[in-house]
């Protein structure tokens, strides 16, 4: 498992110095990949050469809490809800003057791709969604579920806690490692490709953002006023017009829906594809080939 073999580079996006990766020709058609949690840009690290050999320009940032990405100003709120990740997308896509992007994300990434597709299809050539829609509101967020699909949530009630908060500010490397074992059950990455990602948890202001995302989900924090009309839109689960692939690996082992429980809100051309051979949540990093296999079929609709 390698790193990006490019440059790191920095943008002022709004409230954030933005780090990212830009590969490939200047002038190609955009792809912009976005990561989850606890991952980084290098879950694109095989990713990017198949594209950029396909004659794409390849946009890969670290999100808000992650990487080189910093705040400008100490005073702003550190606010991980999915509106203000989804607005960073966007507001990322004009600070490089880019119009239009085929969009592809996992986890974090894949919601932000897929609000960013809902809400603005103009700025959205099409879109590859790991574990396919993932827009929600708080609303949702405050209904009990099974206690099997509780079960596998525990870590967001263990960060409702500030015993949570100490214990992840403590012990960031080894929960992350937890989770990439949990999540990826039959994966058997080594301990470079592991620290090569952890080192993006170092930010810091890591910490603060993962906690405020998982306790705005469940109702237990507020977000801020300016993303407050976007959080609106996205609790009414607005369908996805774009052409579409959806992607699951046969041994996810992080919480995820079912296909046909939200093939209904793709409303553009859609397909979904199941992949096998233990592939699990960290698509993009496991099964390379056939992430941007996804991402060079919806970019050449």
């Amino acid at each position: 498992m390698g790193a990006l073999r490019t440059d790191v580079r920095k943008v002022e996006v709004g409230v954030l110095d933005v780090g990212y990766v830009d590969a490939g020709p200047p002038d190609g058609p955009v792809v912009l990949l976005l990561h989850g949690w606890p991952y980084d840009i290098h879950s694109y690290a095989e990713v990017v050469p198949l594209l950029t050999s396909a004659g794409h320009r390849v946009l890969v940032p670290y999100a808000r809490g992650y990487g080189s990405t910093r705040f400008r100003s100490a005073d702003t709120m550190r606010n991980g809800e999915p509106a203000a990740l989804a607005v960073d997308t966007v507001a990322f896509l004009d600070a490089l003057e880019v119009e239009r992007a085929t969009l592809a994300g996992f986890d974090w990434g894949g919601r932000s791709a897929g609000i960013v597709a809902a809400l603005w299809p103009e700025r959205c050539h099409g879109l590859v969604a790991v574990s396919g829609y993932l827009i929600d509101g708080q609303a949702s967020g405050r209904v009990p579920l099974s206690p099997a699909a509780e079960y596998a949530w525990w870590y967001q009630y263990y960060f409702a806690t500030e015993r949570g908060r100490e214990g992840y500010a403590r012990n960031t490397r080894d929960f992350a490692r937890l989770i990439w074992q949990t999540a990826s059950p039959r994966w058997d990455f080594d301990d470079a490709t592991f620290d090569r990602s952890a080192a993006a948890l170092d930010n810091p202001d890591h910490v603060d953002i993962v906690i405020h995302n998982y306790r705005w989900r469940l109702g237990l924090a507020d977000g801020e006023p300016q993303y407050a009309d976007v959080a609106k839109r996205l609790a009414d689960r607005p369908p996805i017009t774009v052409p579409t692939i959806s992607l699951e690996g046969d041994a996810n082992g992080s919480p995820h829906p079912e296909p046909e429980a939200y093939a209904k809100q793709f409303t553009g051309p859609y397909e979904h594809r199941t992949v096998g051979g233990g592939v699990g949540h960290n698509f993009p990093q496991e099964a390379p080939q056939a992430f941007a296999d996804a991402v060079l079929t919806v970019a050449a609709r």
